[in-house]
């Protein structure tokens, strides 16, 4: 009767109460997700839970829970000046694995020494197919990730630095028939599927420094790459590289290398 006198709505006054008690039961659901995904923001702790992103949204910022954020060091390779490839990708359409491989390299700093991590991403499945990390950043370093990856009717793609453009690693594609696409000069962007994988490989990584030795980082670099392939929800997949590899294309079309 007093609601009735008022003019609020009944239905109005019991939503207000439970919704607290939704809220507390989602924000218990949130933390158990960041345990097992400490970095994942309210986009992909919505497709983990299926619900809508701007509820999580809502709730994480209700209860301040935030993935950890810090400032990743931009490394950048000395570009080639003289060579004939050109990028291949600006009217190509990937419709299916290995049609598009992408590679980069990133520098890596652990306890005052310097280290390379080299990636080949296919660009259609989002999978990381081959990895290798050295303490130089030259064509033997690339060329033992190439070698890792290697099947056929491949397109690598890489940005102009001179460990991708060497001949030694030209020559090896050029002989198994692989045709080679390279982005434009001062052009990171044409790369940005593995720009952007490095990126947030290390948000997600932290701090090298915690690991008592090298041994230790590696493996926990290699453990991550791992958990990107098979668990870690990639926003536009909507689930996990490998999961999707598997769900879309057929098993004659998959890599078995880097999973």
């Amino acid at each position: 009767m007093c609601a009735e006198a008022l003019g609020i709505s009944r239905k109005n006054i019991y939503r207000e109460l439970k919704q607290p008690a939704k809220d507390q039961a989602l924000k218990q659901q949130i933390q158990a997700v960041h345990r097992q995904h400490p970095a994942y923001g309210h986009r992909r702790v919505a497709l983990h839970l299926g619900i809508n992103h701007k509820r999580a949204q809502r709730v994480m910022a209700k209860f301040n829970l935030r993935p950890p954020r810090r400032r990743v060091k931009r490394y950048s390779t000395v570009s080639t000046p003289h060579h004939s490839y050109h990028n291949l990708l600006s009217d190509l359409t990937v419709t299916e694995p290995h049609q598009v491989w992408c590679s980069d390299l990133s520098r890596l700093e652990y306890r005052g020494t310097v280290w390379y991590l080299a990636t080949i991403e296919d660009l259609a499945t989002r999978q990381i197919l081959a990895k290798r990390i050295g303490k130089r950043h030259d064509s033997q370093l690339v060329l033992a990730t190439l070698h890792q990856a290697f099947a056929t009717g491949a397109t690598p793609h890489s940005d102009q630095g001179t460990e991708f453009m060497a001949q030694r690693c030209t020559n090896d594609l050029e002989a198994r028939g692989i045709q080679i696409s390279v982005s434009d000069v001062a052009s990171p962007w044409q790369n940005g599927y593995v720009e952007s994988f490095f990126g947030r490989f290390k948000h997600e990584l932290g701090d090298l420094n915690r690991f008592e030795t090298a041994g230790e980082m590696i493996e926990a670099i290699y453990r991550h790459i791992h958990y990107y392939n098979h668990s870690r929800i990639h926003t536009v997949l909507k689930m996990p590289p490998a999961i999707y590899a598997a769900q879309t294309f057929s098993d004659t079309c998959l890599h078995k290398l880097g999973t």
